[in-house]
C-alpha cells in the first residue's frame, strides 16, 4: 500500500459519518491487541484552546527529554500532521505500512468504524511502535462519547474553555456541552480546568469530585506585566517570566493551563523542572492561530471557528491592529451570525468565500448575510480570488484578516504564497 492508497482508503466512503460511541474503537483496538494499554496520556477536551494547549504541553515535555506522541485534529495542510512524535510527522511510509497493517481488522467488523475511529486506531498503533514515554491526546469531539475516550485512566485530563460549539451532538446548554467535555475525567487522573464559565465549571468539579480526582485551575489574577511582541507573548506568573512565540491574546491563558499542568504531572511521577516549562513554550510551534502569513501585504490567518473563538481572535486583532479587511469562509452548520456580529467591530470590508469542505456555506449567501447585519460585504468565486480582493480593499492601509474555518487554511495559505510569496526574495 502506498501513501496515496492509504490516504484514499482512510476517507473512503464507507468510513463516513460520524456516530458517537465507544464499542466500535474498542472492537477495533482489541482486534489489534489494544496497543493504547502500552501507553501513557495526557487527555485534552474543551471548545477552543485545545490545539495549541496541546502543542505546548508536548513542547515543554520534549524539552524534558521525554519521547512524546501528539495526536490533533483537524490537520492543517498535510494529514500526517495529525499524528507526531517530539514534533516530526509520521512519515509516508509509516502510514502506509500501519493502515495496511489496520485494514484486515477494520474490514473484519461487521459495524464499521468511522473515519476519525480508524484513524485513531492508526495513531495509537503509531505511538506503540514509537514506544512514546507519553501522548498529548486531543479529543475529536466532545469527551464522553468520543473514541480518544477509549483510554484507561491517563496521567492528566484538561479541560479547556467551554463554549457553544457541536450543539446538535453535545446539547444545547453549557451544562450538556460541559458534562459531554467532563467525560474524559476517570478515576486515578488529575484535572487542570480553565474554569472560565461558571456554569461549566460547577460541573467539571461534580465529575471530578464522582471520580476522586483532584480539579485544579490556574490562578489566572497572577498573571502579569503582559506584552505583545513581535515573536509572539511574553508574560510574567508567579514571580516567573515566560515567552510564547504565538500571536492571540488568549494564548496567555491557554500558557497558564500548561504551566499547571506540568506541575501537576510532575505530582503524577514526571520530572519537568521550571526551566523546560519555560524553554518548552519558547519553543512552541502551532499553525494557523494568530499566524502572520505575509508581512506585505499584512494577512493574518486565525483558526477561530465559533463564537468564543473568534470573539477572542477579534479581541486579540483589536489590541494590535484596529481595523481590517476581513476575508471569511465559515460552515453551514456554525453560529455564523454571532461571529459576524463580533466582527463587525473591526471590519472595514469583508470578503466571503467557500472553504473547501461539503458542509462549507455558499459565498454568496454568507456575503448576503453579512449585508443583512450591517457588514459591507462582496463574494469570490475562490479562495485565491477571495485573497486578492480582501488585499485590494486594504490596499495596504490596514491587514487582512482571515478566519472562521481551519478547513481553510491550506487555500488560504497556498493563495498566499502564489499571489505575494512567490517573486519575493
Amino acid at each position: 500500500m502506498t501513501v496515496t492508497q492509504a490516504l484514499e482508503y482512510i476517507h473512503g466512503v464507507s468510513w463516513m459519518g460520524s456516530r458517537p460511541g465507544l464499542e466500535r474503537t474498542q472492537k477495533l483496538l482489541s482486534l489489534m491487541g489494544d496497543p493504547q494499554n502500552k501507553l501513557k496520556f495526557i487527555h485534552v477536551a474543551g471548545t477552543n484552546g485545545k490545539g495549541s494547549v496541546c502543542a505546548m504541553i508536548a513542547s515543554v515535555l520534549k524539552t524534558a527529554g521525554y519521547k512524546v506522541g501528539l495526536y490533533t485534529s483537524p490537520y492543517i495542510l498535510r494529514f500526517n500532521e495529525r499524528m507526531q512524535v517530539n514534533g516530526e510527522e509520521i512519515t509516508d511510509a509509516e502510514l502506509a505500512e500501519i493502515t495496511e497493517y489496520v485494514k484486515p481488522f477494520a474490514e473484519s467488523m461487521e459495524d464499521h468504524p468511522t473515519e476519525f475511529e480508524l484513524v485513531t486506531a492508526i495513531g495509537f498503533e503509531f505511538f506503540s511502535r514509537q514506544n512514546c514515554d507519553v501522548v498529548v491526546l486531543e479529543v475529536g469531539l466532545g469527551g464522553e462519547l468520543d473514541s480518544t475516550n477509549v483510554i484507561d485512566a491517563p496521567l492528566l485530563s484538561v479541560i479547556t474553555e467551554i463554549d457553544f460549539d457541536h450543539m446538535g451532538v453535545l446539547g444545547n446548554s453549557i451544562e450538556e456541552i460541559a458534562k459531554a467535555k467532563a467525560g474524559i475525567i476517570k478515576k486515578g487522573s488529575a484535572v487542570v480546568s480553565a474554569n472560565n464559565n461558571a456554569s461549566a465549571a460547577k460541573v467539571i468539579e461534580e465529575a471530578c469530585k464522582a471520580a476522586g480526582c483532584p480539579c485544579v485551575s490556574p490562578e489566572f489574577d497572577k498573571l502579569c506585566h503582559k506584552d505583545n511582541t513581535k515573536d509572539g507573548i511574553s508574560f510574567e506568573y508567579d514571580g516567573v517570566s515566560y515567552e510564547v512565540p504565538l500571536f492571540g491574546s488568549y494564548q496567555y491563558r491557554n500558557a497558564l493551563m500548561v504551566i499547571t499542568a506540568a506541575k501537576l504531572l510532575n505530582e503524577k511521577g514526571l520530572k519537568i523542572s521550571g526551566k523546560a516549562i519555560k524553554e518548552g513554550l519558547r519553543l512552541v510551534k502551532w499553525r494557523g492561530r494568530f499566524e502572520i502569513l505575509c508581512d506585505s501585504p499584512l494577512i493574518i490567518y486565525d483558526g477561530g471557528h465559533n463564537p468564543q473563538g473568534v470573539r477572542a481572535a477579534v479581541d486579540s486583532f483589536a489590541e494590535r491592529y484596529g481595523k481590517a479587511v476581513v476575508l471569511i469562509g465559515v460552515m453551514a452548520d456554525k453560529d455564523y451570525s454571532a461571529e459576524i456580529e463580533y466582527l463587525l467591530e473591526i471590519a472595514q470590508h469583508f470578503v466571503a468565500v467557500k472553504p473547501d469542505n461539503p458542509r462549507a456555506l455558499e459565498a454568496h449567501k454568507l456575503a448576503e448575510k453579512i449585508n443583512t447585519l450591517g457588514g459591507c460585504a462582496v463574494y469570490a468565486e475562490t479562495v485565491e480570488e477571495g485573497m486578492a480582493k480582501a488585499a485590494e480593499l486594504a490596499d495596504g492601509r490596514c491587514p487582512v484578516f482571515a478566519l472562521g474555518s481551519l478547513y481553510m487554511y491550506g487555500e488560504i495559505f497556498e493563495a498566499n504564497k502564489k499571489l505575494f510569496l512567490q517573486n519575493k526574495g
